[in-house]
């Protein structure tokens, strides 16, 4: 792929009691047309979903999130899905939705590489690092 594209982009939050209203970012969606590509980076920290829901079924979001890589990866797995272009199974999957693990909204970028961009924006958003971002400091921990 030369030169930039537009790509877009929803995070997979994990609400694992919808009446508090408390999240988690457990993955990211990223889609980009011109390279028709939709993938999905996953990566659920129990420690922190317990921490909002001691009772959380763990294995039931692991099973969601891996539900949505089946999607994002098209063929048998996909189930209805499978025959769908990457946009259709894009839009299908950024639909809002109030499940356990649901879509964040649809953010918008450019890049060079969309399927890089995915394991980047996992990083940035999802995993909890050793620096944060642009040399800000931590936040304290308890």
């Amino acid at each position: 792929m030369t030169g930039r594209h537009v790509y877009e982009y929803a995070l997979l939050r994990v609400v694992p009691r919808a009446e508090r209203g408390e999240r988690i970012n457990a993955g990211v969606i990223v889609y980009c047309r011109a390279a028709s590509l939709v993938t999905a980076r996953t990566e659920l920290d129990e420690a922190r979903l317990r921490a909002l829901d001691p009772d959380a079924d763990t294995e039931g979001v692991r099973a969601a999130l891996r539900a949505v890589e089946d999607v994002c990866r098209g063929g048998p797995a996909a189930g209805p899905a499978a025959g769908d272009d990457a946009g259709r199974r894009f839009r299908w999957l950024v639909a809002p939705r109030s499940t356990v693990v649901r879509p964040g909204p649809v953010h918008t970028g450019l890049t060079a590489d969309a399927a890089a961009e995915a394991e980047r924006l996992l990083d940035l958003l999802v995993r909890r690092t050793a620096a944060p971002p642009e040399g800000r400091p931590l936040p304290p921990t308890a």
